[in-house]
């Protein structure tokens, strides 16, 4: 029986940078590095025979994300043209105490925010904003 969501993985262009954004912008904690050799066979797990990654785990409120930087294969970056009306992933959500402070925070360390926050509907306040490569991500607060 499933007892709940413990993790979500994100394949980056760059693990330092990634790691720079995620741990030292929104403030997740750092958990693990796990590099090439030093786990099982990551090949048979994902289907790509052969593949090698550097990953790292980070934590907030509970659940995991989980950062592979594939070494080889190396991946395709994602379509410009890709919007949330596409089929499959469309942004990590993160709870927020302020997200009309954490956006002004945010924005003057060169945060590429999408829009300005909103009041999605009574008392729940949104804004969507750009990971390190292009990934859509979600400050919510309610």
């Amino acid at each position: 029986m499933i007892e709940g969501l413990e993790h979500i993985a994100l394949s980056v262009s760059n693990l330092e940078t990634s790691l720079a954004f995620y741990r030292d912008v929104l403030g997740m904690t750092l958990m693990r590095t796990i590099e090439p050799g030093s786990g099982g066979d990551l090949g048979n797990v994902v289907g790509l025979p052969g593949a090698r990654a550097r990953i790292a785990h980070l934590e907030s409120g509970g659940v995991m994300l989980e950062l592979f930087e594939y070494l080889a294969p190396r991946g395709e970056a994602i379509a410009e043209e890709r919007t949330q009306a596409d089929t499959g992933f469309t942004h990590i959500g993160f709870t927020s105490t302020d997200v009309r402070g954490d956006y002004q925070r945010f924005k003057a360390k060169g945060v590429a925010f999408i829009g300005e926050p909103s009041e999605f509907r009574p008392g729940v306040w949104i804004v969507y904003f750009r990971g390190p490569d292009g990934e859509v991500c979600e400050l919510r607060q309610s």
